[in-house]
């Protein structure tokens, strides 16, 4: 059988009476698709409790408790002490949900839908546990309330997007999730498929939401959890990633989330994303921007990049392996690959050696890091170098990149840039798209420099 890479499908109904006859060979075919593990949820007080008895009997499967907006009117007090007795007494429960709004069929009362969501965050908050969302047709109330109750406080997710981007920037902004299931991979539904586009994916999670919605060229046909593989893919082909590299994000993100599956923490100093191999050699860095995600968070297209210590040159080969695996190996972590130069100079000839196409990302201050043109010793070892310009004037440069040399690291950066045009084949300026920077006068400054010039999307890291 082929390698796959674990997904974790967040969103199931295993306890759906379509599921009744051959629940073990549905679970079974999920492990052999390469679902590690599955959240079977609850949408009113005797579904959670099969979906408890569910997770119960099978290793990798968890369970959510909560009133669906169709049956609101159970989120009474002896509903919801239900819920709280659930939740302390049994185990394998790592959400409440799904819980929400349905403005589309309207089967409860509106105020009564709003009242159970509203009772239902706090009792989240009250046992600590993230929230599982729906949402139909009521996306300005869902948020509103979401932030009225303070649901941020334990986060959660907003199951089977149905929002635009602007909606799902405002729940990543309150620290919450965004979950596609198979109805991203319909040929009409370009519409969520442009959200996927245009979002973090370190936000995003898969689902199925089985048995409904089944993926295309299963449509009309009962969905389950194996099937969760198609949503990855089209992520991936969405937002030009390897199905490994949306498989490890989003179940770190499932990790974080849910406290579920495991987290791969073992590529700090050697990471792959797509078809590139990536070396985070320090995280010491010339620049303190005030975009860098490490000042919030060390992980990167879920890779956990804090270094215990900085690597040594057979500790970074070792974590390499074979570099012939990949289209290029890049210097780039979080911190500036050049103040570490003669590692830099050894590994790069190195690979060199093996065939291998070199790039360094750099912050262009290397020569006032070591006090002299360090660029002529790259020449013949690196084949392209992009360089973080980020700004189109020195004031502006200093305001968001922070550089320990004052206004004077811009002035350098654009020298960098300039010099590195004699010695490295490929020079490319780049600069992150803040909200209010003038990126086409950035792409100006790289035109007089004489060198190409690329945008990098804020928010996306790697």
């Amino acid at each position: 059988m082929p390698y796959l890479p674990k997904l974790i499908d967040t969103h199931a109904h295993l306890d759906n009476g379509q599921f009744a006859a051959d629940i073990e060979e549905v679970v079974t075919r999920a492990r052999e698709n390469g679902v590690s593990h599955m959240v079977t949820v609850g949408c009113d007080l005797e579904s959670s409790r099969r979906s408890i008895e569910i997770a119960k009997i099978h290793p990798g499967i968890y369970a959510s408790v909560g009133i669906h907006p169709h049956d609101a009117g159970q989120a009474t007090d002896e509903g919801l002490d239900t819920l709280r007795r659930l939740i302390k007494e049994e185990g394998k429960i790592v959400a409440v949900g799904e819980i929400g709004l349905d403005f589309y069929r309207d089967r409860s009362p509106r105020d009564i839908q709003r009242l159970a969501f509203r009772r239902q965050i706090r009792l989240a908050r009250e046992v600590g546990l993230p929230v599982i969302v729906h949402d139909r047709e009521a996306h300005d109330e869902v948020l509103q309330i979401l932030r009225e109750e303070e649901a941020a406080a334990v986060g959660g997710v907003l199951h089977c997007f149905s929002g635009d981007t602007a909606m799902a920037r405002s729940c990543i902004e309150l620290g919450f999730h965004i979950s596609f299931p198979g109805t991203i991979t319909y040929p009409k539904n370009e519409a969520v498929r442009e959200v996927v586009r245009n979002i973090p994916v370190d936000h995003m999670l898969v689902e199925t939401d089985c048995p409904y919605l089944a993926p295309q060229g299963r449509r009309g046909k009962r969905n389950e959890p194996a099937f969760v593989r198609h949503t990855a893919e089209m992520i991936a082909e969405v937002k030009g990633l390897t199905v490994e590299d949306v498989a490890r994000i989003t179940t770190l993100n499932a990790y974080n989330l849910f406290g579920i599956g495991e987290a791969d923490q073992t590529t700090k100093i050697a990471y792959r994303i797509r078809n590139s191999l990536y070396l985070n050699i320090t995280n010491r860095c010339t620049n303190a921007c005030i975009f860098c995600a490490k000042f919030k968070d060390f992980t990167v297209k879920g890779h956990h990049l804090r270094l215990e210590h900085e690597p040594t040159i057979d500790e970074v080969k070792k974590a390499v392996g074979d570099p012939t695996r990949y289209e290029e190996v890049v210097f780039c972590g979080y911190g500036e690959p050049l103040i570490r130069l003669d590692l830099v100079r050894e590994i790069a000839a190195w690979l060199k050696g093996k065939g291998i196409k070199v790039r360094i990302n750099t912050d262009g201050q290397a020569n006032l890091v070591h006090g002299r043109n360090i660029l002529p010793e790259l020449e013949g070892l690196v084949d392209a170098v992009s360089v973080s310009l980020n700004a189109p004037d020195a004031e502006n440069y200093q305001r968001l990149c922070r550089s320990k040399f004052g206004e004077k690291g811009y002035e350098e950066v654009k020298a960098f840039l300039s010099e590195a045009k004699k010695h490295i084949p490929s020079v490319t300026a780049t600069a992150v798209a803040i909200p209010g920077i003038d990126v086409e006068a950035c792409r100006r400054v790289a035109q007089q420099l004489g060198v190409e010039f690329r945008e990098r999307e804020y928010n996306e890291v790697g």
